[in-house]
């Protein structure tokens, strides 16, 4: 026999449900799939099934080797303008991070669980809820709107918590070679801060990393006039990087920023001078400067501190900005008329598959639920945030393609 504290908890979940069925019933059959990247874990075709049920044509694409497959949706239901029409596009992801230590999670990770108005589960924050919100109120605007002028359109893949080489990208490369006319995008990923709608995410900085290798010669430490030491050299070097200032940033982008992530030398042996310094380090740079720009000065100020070494470049995404256009302009309305919140535009943060969908839509904005917990033990959204996020992406369709 259930406690009364227990009755009183499942009759406020009860509750809760029936006043929020649509939205929050889809979170919680998306959250209790398990979908580590790059697994989807039946995600997109139930996504799938219920955008097939009001009219949009599906695609399903996977991609990658065998040993780390990728799922990926491409949905799209045209609008009475047909191919004239503008093409609003919802972009996210299925996969998930893992769920780390079990016996630290409150309840199971992908049992959704409703708890003192949260709504707990692997997934909750970033993205599921944003996915079912984007369903949810793409039918309503359908059945409302069944001769919408604009077009709606889905992008959902399950890599992008993982490498990010088999999904939005190569999406990207179809629709592009295809001739996809696409001119919103709005990307799920949990934006706000403190109150739902108080971020939104109009573009990102750009990612540049590096391994940068100093060579020296090995030699027995009591004896240093036999070697050369890299650790000693390269300190002025390192300490000129950490004070450049690379630029100043501008109206939307902080200051391009650098920092060293790992240092590492050394055999293990405390009598022996190491024969090679490791540095990882990276870039989070803003419009301002360019990636070529960036390994030109770093290598020049090296070169100067007479430092022998080679470097690995890797670029993982450039900057991309939409501006205060007509999808922020939209989203924010939407935002202020069922939250009563004004929005601020932010670029803070990681990468994100904005990086790849920028090069081929006009304007792209992430916006979605808070973001304190995502990737965290105990993952969740507050619950009463769960509709008026769905009621967001319905106005924002309204305002725009309707």
């Amino acid at each position: 026999m259930l406690k009364p504290e227990q009755r009183l908890q499942l009759m406020n979940s009860c509750a809760i449900k029936l006043k929020m069925s649509a939205t929050l019933e889809l979170t919680e059959a998306l959250i209790s799939c398990r979908s580590v990247t790059p697994a989807d874990g039946g995600c997109q075709e139930l996504i799938a099934r219920r955008l097939q049920a009001i009219g949009f044509h599906t695609e399903n694409v996977i991609s990658g080797p065998e040993s780390f497959q990728v799922t990926n949706l491409w949905a799209i239901k045209k609008g009475a303008a047909g191919d004239q029409g503008e093409v609003l596009m919802f972009a996210g992801h299925t996969d998930v991070v893992p769920a780390g230590p079990l016996e630290k999670w409150t309840n199971d990770p992908f049992t959704p669980t409703i708890r003192d108005g949260m709504l707990y589960g692997r997934g909750a924050a970033d993205m599921k809820t944003s996915l079912a919100a984007f369903v949810v109120a793409t039918e309503e605007f359908v059945i409302t709107h069944q001769n919408h002028k604009g077009s709606v359109a889905f992008l959902i893949t399950s890599d992008e918590e993982g490498p990010a080489n088999d999904g939005t990208v190569i999406m990207c490369e179809r629709l592009q070679k295809q001739g996809q006319r696409l001119d919103y995008c709005v990307i799920g990923e949990p934006t706000s801060v403190d109150q739902l709608g108080d971020m939104i995410k109009n573009g990102r900085r750009g990612s540049l990393s590096g391994k940068l290798r100093v060579k020296g010669i090995q030699a027995h430490i009591a004896y240093p006039h036999l070697g050369k030491n890299p650790i000693h050299i390269s300190a002025p070097a390192i300490q000129a990087l950490v004070e450049t200032e690379w630029d100043k940033g501008n109206q939307y982008f902080q200051p391009t920023s650098f920092q060293i992530s790992n240092i590492h030398a050394g055999t293990g042996a405390n009598n022996v001078i190491p024969g090679e310094l490791g540095i990882d380090f990276n870039f989070r740079f803003s419009t301002e400067s360019k990636p070529e720009e960036l390994r030109g000065r770093l290598e020049s100020i090296l070169t100067a501190a007479g430092v022998e070494f080679e470097i690995d470049w890797v670029l993982g995404g450039s900057p991309f900005i939409t501006g205060d256009g007509a999808l922020a302009g939209a989203l924010r309305k939407a935002i202020k008329a069922e939250t009563k919140v004004d929005t601020k535009l932010s670029t803070t943060g990681g990468t994100s598959d904005g990086r790849f969908i920028a090069k081929i839509c006009k304007e792209v904005v992430e916006f979605g639920p808070l973001n304190a917990t995502s990737h965290k033990i105990d993952e969740c959204v507050i619950v009463d945030d769960v509709v008026p996020l769905k009621n967001i992406f319905r106005k924002t369709l309204e305002q725009l393609i309707a």
